[in-house]
């Protein structure tokens, strides 16, 4: 593994770290920003993985599935797709009530639960 792989992850799983004590004190749309943050990162070490270079400095999930060409399955796809989308939602809030309120604890739960396996799907692909 190289090294700069290494140390993408090692930021991945601190941010998904981050992620649980965020949900656990309820800062909600923190939480799912944190999740977009560690997938983000660990889409980024297997870009570096596997192509040798220096991901691009960008959010966009979807292109660094373009780049990384990651195994995904569809509902994982679906996934980071929303998470995404989501990432720039709670990045920016227009509104923070009405983000807040889109956010509820059970969303939350259910999007950490799945960053967390896609965390793991990338990683094993990765070595």
């Amino acid at each position: 593994m190289l090294t700069e792989t290494a140390e993408w992850l090692t930021q991945a799983e601190y941010d998904l770290d981050t992620a649980d004590s965020l949900y656990q004190a309820g800062r909600y749309i923190y939480t799912i920003f944190m999740c977009h943050l560690a997938v983000e990162k660990t889409l980024k070490a297997l870009v570096v993985e596997r192509t040798g270079k220096v991901p691009p400095k960008t959010h966009n999930l979807i292109q660094l599935i373009k780049l990384g060409q990651p195994s995904l399955n569809n509902e994982q796809t679906r996934f980071v797709t929303r998470l995404s989308l989501a990432g720039i939602v709670t990045r920016y809030p227009e509104e923070l009530k009405k983000t807040l309120s889109d956010y509820p604890p059970s969303v939350t739960r259910d999007y950490l639960k799945r960053a967390k396996d896609v965390f793991k799907c990338l990683k094993q692909q990765i070595g």
